[in-house]
Protein backbone atom coordinates (compact mmCIF):
# COMPACT_ATOMS: atom_id res chain seq x y z
CA UNK A 1 0.00 0.00 0.00
CA UNK A 2 1.28 3.46 -0.85
CA UNK A 3 2.19 5.86 1.93
CA UNK A 4 1.23 9.53 1.85
CA UNK A 5 2.82 12.92 2.51
CA UNK A 6 0.32 15.78 2.77
CA UNK A 7 1.74 19.27 2.26
CA UNK A 8 -0.19 22.34 3.41
CA UNK A 9 0.73 26.02 3.51
CA UNK A 10 0.09 28.88 5.90
CA UNK A 11 0.57 32.62 6.57
CA UNK A 12 0.70 33.70 2.89
CA UNK A 13 0.37 32.09 -0.54
CA UNK A 14 3.25 31.55 -3.01
CA UNK A 15 5.61 30.16 -0.36
CA UNK A 16 6.92 27.47 -2.69
CA UNK A 17 4.88 24.43 -1.62
CA UNK A 18 5.22 23.09 -5.17
CA UNK A 19 9.02 23.35 -5.08
CA UNK A 20 9.02 21.77 -1.61
CA UNK A 21 6.88 18.86 -2.85
CA UNK A 22 9.05 18.40 -5.95
CA UNK A 23 12.26 18.54 -3.86
CA UNK A 24 10.93 15.93 -1.43
CA UNK A 25 10.10 13.76 -4.44
CA UNK A 26 13.66 14.16 -5.71
CA UNK A 27 15.14 13.23 -2.31
CA UNK A 28 13.00 10.10 -2.04
CA UNK A 29 13.82 9.03 -5.61
CA UNK A 30 17.52 9.25 -4.74
CA UNK A 31 16.72 6.56 -2.14
CA UNK A 32 15.04 4.36 -4.80
CA UNK A 33 11.57 5.18 -3.46
CA UNK A 34 9.01 5.36 -6.29
CA UNK A 35 6.90 8.50 -5.96
CA UNK A 36 3.93 10.21 -7.54
CA UNK A 37 2.78 13.76 -6.85
CA UNK A 38 -0.71 15.26 -6.74
CA UNK A 39 -1.88 18.88 -6.65
CA UNK A 40 -5.26 19.63 -5.06
CA UNK A 41 -6.58 23.01 -6.22
CA UNK A 42 -9.50 24.54 -4.30
CA UNK A 43 -10.88 26.62 -7.20
CA UNK A 44 -14.24 25.67 -8.74
CA UNK A 45 -12.92 25.69 -12.33
CA UNK A 46 -12.72 22.10 -13.59
CA UNK A 47 -9.19 22.85 -14.79
CA UNK A 48 -7.13 26.01 -15.40
CA UNK A 49 -7.56 25.81 -19.18
CA UNK A 50 -10.14 28.61 -19.35
CA UNK A 51 -8.35 30.89 -16.85
CA UNK A 52 -6.44 34.02 -17.79
CA UNK A 53 -2.66 33.58 -17.24
CA UNK A 54 -2.70 36.84 -15.25
CA UNK A 55 -5.14 35.14 -12.85
CA UNK A 56 -3.52 31.73 -12.63
CA UNK A 57 -0.11 31.61 -14.27
CA UNK A 58 0.70 29.02 -16.91
CA UNK A 59 -1.31 25.94 -17.78
CA UNK A 60 0.91 22.87 -17.66
CA UNK A 61 -0.03 20.21 -20.23
CA UNK A 62 0.57 16.56 -19.35
CA UNK A 63 1.29 13.76 -21.83
CA UNK A 64 -2.37 12.73 -21.88
CA UNK A 65 -3.36 16.26 -22.95
CA UNK A 66 -4.71 17.49 -19.60
CA UNK A 67 -4.53 21.18 -18.75
CA UNK A 68 -3.21 21.30 -15.18
CA UNK A 69 -1.63 23.51 -12.54
CA UNK A 70 1.91 24.76 -13.15
CA UNK A 71 3.16 22.88 -10.06
CA UNK A 72 2.86 19.64 -12.03
CA UNK A 73 5.62 21.08 -14.20
CA UNK A 74 7.87 21.38 -11.15
CA UNK A 75 7.02 17.81 -10.16
CA UNK A 76 8.02 16.44 -13.56
CA UNK A 77 11.17 18.57 -13.80
CA UNK A 78 12.49 17.44 -10.40
CA UNK A 79 11.45 13.76 -10.52
CA UNK A 80 10.94 10.90 -12.98
CA UNK A 81 7.19 10.75 -12.22
CA UNK A 82 4.99 10.75 -15.34
CA UNK A 83 1.83 12.63 -14.46
CA UNK A 84 -1.66 12.68 -15.97
CA UNK A 85 -5.01 14.43 -15.54
CA UNK A 86 -5.58 12.35 -12.39
CA UNK A 87 -2.66 14.11 -10.68
CA UNK A 88 -4.47 17.47 -10.59
CA UNK A 89 -7.62 17.41 -8.47
CA UNK A 90 -9.81 20.54 -8.40
CA UNK A 91 -12.95 21.45 -6.49
CA UNK A 92 -14.65 21.70 -9.88
CA UNK A 93 -13.75 18.09 -10.75
CA UNK A 94 -14.91 16.84 -7.34
CA UNK A 95 -18.30 18.60 -7.44
CA UNK A 96 -18.78 17.65 -11.11
CA UNK A 97 -18.31 13.98 -10.23
CA UNK A 98 -20.52 14.09 -7.11
CA UNK A 99 -23.36 15.89 -8.91
CA UNK A 100 -23.18 13.40 -11.80
CA UNK A 101 -23.42 10.50 -9.32
CA UNK A 102 -26.35 12.14 -7.53
CA UNK A 103 -28.26 12.59 -10.83
CA UNK A 104 -27.52 8.96 -11.70
CA UNK A 105 -28.97 7.83 -8.37
CA UNK A 106 -25.77 6.44 -6.90
CA UNK A 107 -26.54 7.84 -3.44
CA UNK A 108 -29.89 6.03 -3.24
CA UNK A 109 -31.92 9.04 -2.17
CA UNK A 110 -29.53 10.28 0.53
CA UNK A 111 -29.00 13.97 1.19
CA UNK A 112 -25.69 14.77 -0.54
CA UNK A 113 -23.39 16.75 1.77
CA UNK A 114 -19.86 18.11 2.03
CA UNK A 115 -19.18 15.43 4.64
CA UNK A 116 -19.13 12.58 3.76
CA UNK A 117 -19.81 12.79 0.00
CA UNK A 118 -17.43 15.55 -1.11
CA UNK A 119 -14.66 14.45 1.30
CA UNK A 120 -15.10 10.81 0.25
CA UNK A 121 -14.76 11.82 -3.40
CA UNK A 122 -11.54 13.73 -2.60
CA UNK A 123 -10.11 10.74 -0.72
CA UNK A 124 -11.02 8.35 -3.53
CA UNK A 125 -9.48 10.71 -6.14
CA UNK A 126 -6.23 10.81 -4.16
CA UNK A 127 -6.06 7.03 -3.66
CA UNK A 128 -7.04 6.32 -7.28
CA UNK A 129 -3.77 7.86 -8.53
CA UNK A 130 -1.88 4.95 -6.91
CA UNK A 131 -4.22 2.11 -7.96
CA UNK A 132 -2.51 -0.53 -10.08
CA UNK A 133 0.88 1.20 -9.91
CA UNK A 134 3.93 0.31 -7.84
CA UNK A 135 3.94 3.62 -5.95
CA UNK A 136 5.75 3.72 -2.61
CA UNK A 137 4.92 7.31 -1.62
CA UNK A 138 2.31 9.77 -2.92
CA UNK A 139 3.05 13.43 -2.20
CA UNK A 140 -0.11 15.54 -2.08
CA UNK A 141 0.07 19.34 -2.13
CA UNK A 142 -3.03 21.19 -0.96
CA UNK A 143 -3.31 24.52 -2.79
CA UNK A 144 -4.20 27.77 -1.07
CA UNK A 145 -3.53 28.82 2.50
CA UNK A 146 -4.81 27.34 5.76
CA UNK A 147 -7.79 29.44 6.82
CA UNK A 148 -9.21 29.76 3.30
CA UNK A 149 -12.85 28.67 3.11
CA UNK A 150 -12.25 27.02 -0.28
CA UNK A 151 -9.63 24.56 0.98
CA UNK A 152 -11.56 23.29 4.02
CA UNK A 153 -13.06 20.18 2.29
CA UNK A 154 -9.56 19.13 1.15
CA UNK A 155 -8.10 19.63 4.64
CA UNK A 156 -10.95 17.64 6.19
CA UNK A 157 -10.39 14.88 3.62
CA UNK A 158 -6.67 14.55 4.40
CA UNK A 159 -7.44 14.63 8.14
CA UNK A 160 -9.76 11.67 7.67
CA UNK A 161 -7.37 9.88 5.32
CA UNK A 162 -4.45 10.10 7.75
CA UNK A 163 -6.67 8.72 10.52
CA UNK A 164 -7.91 5.86 8.34
CA UNK A 165 -4.43 4.92 7.11
CA UNK A 166 -2.96 4.73 10.61
CA UNK A 167 0.42 5.57 12.09
CA UNK A 168 3.39 5.20 9.78
CA UNK A 169 1.31 5.48 6.61
CA UNK A 170 0.79 9.24 6.36
CA UNK A 171 2.44 12.44 7.59
CA UNK A 172 1.60 16.14 7.39
CA UNK A 173 4.18 18.75 6.38
CA UNK A 174 3.23 22.40 6.89
CA UNK A 175 5.03 25.18 4.97
CA UNK A 176 4.96 28.58 6.68
CA UNK A 177 6.58 31.99 6.47
CA UNK A 178 8.99 33.13 9.18
CA UNK A 179 9.39 36.84 8.35
CA UNK A 180 12.48 38.91 9.07
CA UNK A 181 11.73 42.43 10.32
CA UNK A 182 14.56 44.59 9.00
CA UNK A 183 13.89 47.60 11.24
CA UNK A 184 14.40 45.51 14.39
CA UNK A 185 16.66 42.84 12.92
CA UNK A 186 14.40 40.10 14.30
CA UNK A 187 12.94 36.85 13.00
CA UNK A 188 9.28 36.51 13.98
CA UNK A 189 7.75 33.10 14.75
CA UNK A 190 4.27 34.31 15.70
CA UNK A 191 2.75 33.95 12.17
CA UNK A 192 3.90 30.32 12.11
CA UNK A 193 2.40 29.70 15.55
CA UNK A 194 -0.95 31.15 14.45
CA UNK A 195 -0.91 29.17 11.18
CA UNK A 196 -0.24 25.88 12.95
CA UNK A 197 -2.89 26.81 15.53
CA UNK A 198 -5.46 27.23 12.73
CA UNK A 199 -4.44 23.86 11.29
CA UNK A 200 -4.78 22.15 14.66
CA UNK A 201 -8.24 23.65 15.15
CA UNK A 202 -9.46 21.53 12.24
CA UNK A 203 -7.78 18.42 13.61
CA UNK A 204 -4.47 18.35 11.74
CA UNK A 205 -1.19 18.41 13.67
CA UNK A 206 1.87 18.81 11.47
CA UNK A 207 4.66 16.27 11.82
CA UNK A 208 7.18 18.56 10.10
CA UNK A 209 7.24 22.35 9.68
CA UNK A 210 9.13 23.88 6.73
CA UNK A 211 9.99 27.48 7.59
CA UNK A 212 10.38 29.71 4.54
CA UNK A 213 12.73 32.55 5.50
CA UNK A 214 15.20 34.97 3.96
CA UNK A 215 17.55 34.68 6.97
CA UNK A 216 19.00 31.62 8.68
CA UNK A 217 16.81 30.39 11.54
CA UNK A 218 18.41 30.89 14.94
CA UNK A 219 18.49 28.10 17.53
CA UNK A 220 16.11 30.16 19.68
CA UNK A 221 13.61 30.53 16.82
CA UNK A 222 13.64 26.78 16.06
CA UNK A 223 13.20 25.92 19.73
CA UNK A 224 10.31 28.37 20.04
CA UNK A 225 8.51 26.99 16.96
CA UNK A 226 9.02 23.42 18.18
CA UNK A 227 7.65 24.23 21.65
CA UNK A 228 4.60 26.24 20.61
CA UNK A 229 3.74 24.10 17.57
CA UNK A 230 4.17 20.78 19.38
CA UNK A 231 6.79 19.21 17.08
CA UNK A 232 10.30 17.87 17.67
CA UNK A 233 13.06 20.43 17.21
CA UNK A 234 14.59 18.36 14.38
CA UNK A 235 11.21 18.59 12.61
CA UNK A 236 11.53 22.38 12.28
CA UNK A 237 13.29 22.60 8.92
CA UNK A 238 14.58 25.93 7.54
CA UNK A 239 13.70 26.65 3.90
CA UNK A 240 16.01 29.60 3.29
CA UNK A 241 15.62 31.63 0.08
CA UNK A 242 17.93 30.46 -2.72
CA UNK A 243 19.04 31.91 -6.05
CA UNK A 244 18.22 28.71 -7.97
CA UNK A 245 15.25 26.46 -7.14
CA UNK A 246 17.42 23.42 -7.96
CA UNK A 247 19.42 24.10 -4.77
CA UNK A 248 16.40 23.27 -2.59
CA UNK A 249 16.78 19.43 -2.53
CA UNK A 250 20.41 19.80 -1.39
CA UNK A 251 19.44 22.25 1.36
CA UNK A 252 16.64 19.96 2.58
CA UNK A 253 19.00 16.97 2.61
CA UNK A 254 21.56 18.95 4.60
CA UNK A 255 18.87 19.71 7.19
CA UNK A 256 18.00 16.00 7.42
CA UNK A 257 14.50 16.26 5.94
CA UNK A 258 14.72 13.02 3.94
CA UNK A 259 16.03 11.04 6.94
CA UNK A 260 13.16 12.36 9.05
CA UNK A 261 10.53 11.44 6.43
CA UNK A 262 12.00 7.95 6.04
CA UNK A 263 11.84 7.43 9.82
CA UNK A 264 8.30 8.79 10.22
CA UNK A 265 6.97 6.65 7.35
CA UNK A 266 9.10 3.63 8.32
CA UNK A 267 10.44 3.30 4.78
CA UNK A 268 12.98 0.58 4.02
CA UNK A 269 15.34 2.19 1.52
CA UNK A 270 18.97 3.05 0.82
CA UNK A 271 20.75 6.29 1.72
CA UNK A 272 20.21 9.18 -0.68
CA UNK A 273 23.04 10.52 -2.83
CA UNK A 274 22.71 13.89 -4.56
CA UNK A 275 26.27 13.99 -5.93
CA UNK A 276 25.11 13.55 -9.55
CA UNK A 277 22.50 16.32 -9.07
CA UNK A 278 25.20 18.62 -7.67
CA UNK A 279 27.63 17.82 -10.46
CA UNK A 280 25.33 17.72 -13.51
CA UNK A 281 22.81 20.37 -12.46
CA UNK A 282 24.06 22.82 -9.81
CA UNK A 283 27.68 23.02 -10.92
CA UNK A 284 26.73 23.79 -14.52
CA UNK A 285 24.00 26.16 -13.37
CA UNK A 286 26.32 28.19 -11.15
CA UNK A 287 29.59 28.05 -13.12
CA UNK A 288 28.90 27.45 -16.83
CA UNK A 289 31.66 27.89 -19.43
CA UNK A 290 29.48 29.73 -22.00
CA UNK A 291 26.71 32.30 -22.14
CA UNK A 292 23.86 32.98 -24.54
CA UNK A 293 20.98 35.45 -24.69
CA UNK A 294 17.49 34.30 -25.76
CA UNK A 295 14.47 36.61 -26.11
CA UNK A 296 11.01 35.39 -25.09
CA UNK A 297 8.43 37.59 -26.82
CA UNK A 298 5.08 37.22 -25.07
CA UNK A 299 1.91 39.04 -24.11
CA UNK A 300 1.83 38.02 -20.42
CA UNK A 301 5.47 38.92 -19.71
CA UNK A 302 4.77 40.94 -16.55
CA UNK A 303 3.70 37.77 -14.70
CA UNK A 304 6.68 35.49 -13.97
CA UNK A 305 4.55 32.34 -13.74
CA UNK A 306 2.81 32.83 -17.11
CA UNK A 307 5.71 31.21 -19.03
CA UNK A 308 7.28 29.16 -16.21
CA UNK A 309 7.88 25.98 -18.22
CA UNK A 310 9.33 27.96 -21.13
CA UNK A 311 11.89 29.65 -18.87
CA UNK A 312 12.76 26.39 -17.10
CA UNK A 313 13.11 24.51 -20.41
CA UNK A 314 15.58 27.15 -21.61
CA UNK A 315 17.50 26.91 -18.33
CA UNK A 316 17.58 23.08 -18.67
CA UNK A 317 18.90 23.44 -22.23
CA UNK A 318 21.59 25.71 -20.85
CA UNK A 319 22.55 23.16 -18.18
CA UNK A 320 22.75 20.40 -20.81
CA UNK A 321 25.09 22.58 -22.90
CA UNK A 322 27.12 24.02 -19.99
CA UNK A 323 25.79 27.48 -20.87
CA UNK A 324 24.35 30.30 -18.81
CA UNK A 325 21.00 31.40 -20.21
CA UNK A 326 20.23 35.10 -20.17
CA UNK A 327 16.50 35.25 -20.80
CA UNK A 328 15.37 38.60 -22.19
CA UNK A 329 11.65 39.01 -21.51
CA UNK A 330 10.05 41.20 -24.16
CA UNK A 331 6.44 42.41 -24.20
CA UNK A 332 5.03 42.06 -27.72
CA UNK A 333 3.02 45.27 -27.25
CA UNK A 334 6.30 47.18 -26.81
CA UNK A 335 7.54 45.82 -30.15
CA UNK A 336 4.19 46.72 -31.71
CA UNK A 337 4.62 50.32 -30.53
CA UNK A 338 8.38 50.84 -30.99
CA UNK A 339 9.66 48.21 -33.43
CA UNK A 340 11.73 45.06 -32.91
CA UNK A 341 15.28 46.42 -33.23
CA UNK A 342 15.17 48.23 -29.88
CA UNK A 343 14.29 45.07 -27.93
CA UNK A 344 15.82 42.22 -29.94
CA UNK A 345 19.20 43.62 -30.99
CA UNK A 346 22.02 41.26 -29.97
CA UNK A 347 19.97 38.23 -28.93
CA UNK A 348 21.06 34.80 -30.22
CA UNK A 349 17.60 33.27 -30.41
CA UNK A 350 13.94 34.32 -30.32
CA UNK A 351 11.11 32.27 -28.84
CA UNK A 352 7.43 33.19 -29.15
CA UNK A 353 5.15 31.18 -26.81
CA UNK A 354 1.42 30.53 -26.85
CA UNK A 355 -1.51 32.73 -25.88
CA UNK A 356 -4.97 33.86 -26.91
CA UNK A 357 -6.60 37.03 -28.21
CA UNK A 358 -5.64 39.82 -30.60
CA UNK A 359 -3.71 42.02 -28.15
CA UNK A 360 0.02 42.17 -28.98
CA UNK A 361 -0.25 39.97 -32.09
CA UNK A 362 1.20 42.51 -34.52
CA UNK A 363 4.20 42.88 -32.20
CA UNK A 364 4.78 39.14 -32.35
CA UNK A 365 4.58 39.25 -36.14
CA UNK A 366 7.20 42.03 -36.18
CA UNK A 367 9.44 39.86 -33.97
CA UNK A 368 9.08 37.00 -36.47
CA UNK A 369 10.06 39.35 -39.33
CA UNK A 370 13.11 40.48 -37.37
CA UNK A 371 14.19 36.88 -36.75
CA UNK A 372 13.72 35.92 -40.41
CA UNK A 373 15.50 38.96 -41.84
CA UNK A 374 18.40 38.84 -39.38
CA UNK A 375 18.62 35.01 -39.64
CA UNK A 376 18.25 34.58 -35.87
CA UNK A 377 17.26 31.06 -34.72
CA UNK A 378 13.53 31.12 -34.01
CA UNK A 379 11.03 28.86 -32.24
CA UNK A 380 7.29 29.49 -32.38
CA UNK A 381 5.12 27.49 -30.02
CA UNK A 382 1.33 27.35 -30.59
CA UNK A 383 0.39 31.01 -31.14
CA UNK A 384 4.08 31.63 -31.90
CA UNK A 385 3.83 29.21 -34.82
CA UNK A 386 0.61 30.90 -35.95
CA UNK A 387 2.32 34.30 -36.07
CA UNK A 388 5.25 32.81 -38.01
CA UNK A 389 2.85 31.49 -40.66
CA UNK A 390 1.00 34.83 -40.83
CA UNK A 391 4.31 36.71 -41.22
CA UNK A 392 5.67 34.55 -44.03
CA UNK A 393 2.30 34.59 -45.81
CA UNK A 394 2.17 38.38 -45.73
CA UNK A 395 5.80 39.25 -46.35
CA UNK A 396 7.18 36.37 -48.45
CA UNK A 397 4.12 34.93 -50.22
CA UNK A 398 2.59 38.38 -50.93
CA UNK A 399 -0.74 37.46 -49.34
CA UNK A 400 -1.58 40.96 -48.17
CA UNK A 401 -3.73 40.97 -45.05
CA UNK A 402 -3.19 37.26 -44.31
CA UNK A 403 -4.30 36.44 -40.79
CA UNK A 404 -5.75 33.89 -38.41
CA UNK A 405 -9.53 33.69 -38.28
CA UNK A 406 -9.13 34.10 -34.51
CA UNK A 407 -8.15 37.74 -35.15
CA UNK A 408 -9.92 38.49 -38.45
CA UNK A 409 -12.90 36.33 -39.41
CA UNK A 410 -13.18 38.01 -42.83
CA UNK A 411 -9.51 37.87 -43.86
CA UNK A 412 -8.94 37.16 -47.56
CA UNK A 413 -6.16 34.71 -46.64
CA UNK A 414 -7.16 32.65 -43.56
CA UNK A 415 -3.78 30.90 -43.22
CA UNK A 416 -4.72 29.75 -39.68
CA UNK A 417 -8.25 28.61 -38.96
CA UNK A 418 -10.20 26.14 -36.86
CA UNK A 419 -9.93 22.50 -37.89
CA UNK A 420 -13.16 21.23 -39.45
CA UNK A 421 -13.97 18.95 -36.50
CA UNK A 422 -13.63 21.88 -34.07
CA UNK A 423 -16.17 24.14 -35.76
CA UNK A 424 -19.12 22.54 -34.00
CA UNK A 425 -17.46 22.63 -30.55
CA UNK A 426 -19.26 25.10 -28.28
CA UNK A 427 -17.54 24.47 -24.93
CA UNK A 428 -14.28 26.24 -24.13
CA UNK A 429 -12.62 23.85 -21.66
CA UNK A 430 -10.52 20.79 -22.66
CA UNK A 431 -11.40 21.03 -26.37
CA UNK A 432 -7.96 21.69 -27.89
CA UNK A 433 -5.72 18.93 -29.21
CA UNK A 434 -3.00 18.78 -26.57
CA UNK A 435 -0.44 16.35 -25.19
CA UNK A 436 1.55 13.60 -26.85
CA UNK A 437 0.35 12.12 -30.12
CA UNK A 438 1.98 10.21 -32.96
CA UNK A 439 3.30 12.58 -35.63
CA UNK A 440 4.42 10.97 -38.90
CA UNK A 441 6.91 13.00 -40.93
CA UNK A 442 7.09 12.55 -44.70
CA UNK A 443 10.55 11.73 -46.10
CA UNK A 444 12.08 14.51 -48.14
CA UNK A 445 10.43 17.32 -46.19
CA UNK A 446 12.26 19.98 -44.18
CA UNK A 447 10.54 18.70 -41.02
CA UNK A 448 11.88 15.19 -41.66
CA UNK A 449 15.38 16.54 -42.28
CA UNK A 450 15.26 18.62 -39.08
Amino acid sequence: MAKYIFITGGVVSSLGKGIAAASIGRLLEERDVKVTLIKCDPYINVDPGTMNPYQHGEVYVTEDGAETDLDLGHYERFTHAKLSRENNITTGKIYYSVIFKERRGDYLGKTVQIIPHITDEIKESIKKVCYGKKIDVAIIEIGGTVGDIESLPFLEAIRQLKLELGKGYAINIHVTLVPFIKSTGEIKTKPTQHSVGTLREIGISPDIILCRTEKKLTKEARDKIALFCNVDREAVIPAVDVKYIYEVPCNFQREGLDRLIVRLLNLKCKEGDLSLWKDKVLKRLKSPSKEVSIAVVGKYITLQDAYKSIYEALIHAGIANDTRLIIKKVDSEDIEANGAEKYLRGVRGILIPGGFGKRGIEGKIKAVSYARQKKIPFLGICLGMHTAIIEIARNVCNMKGANSTEFDKDTKYPVISLRQEQKKVKEKGATMRLGAYECRLIKGTLAYKA
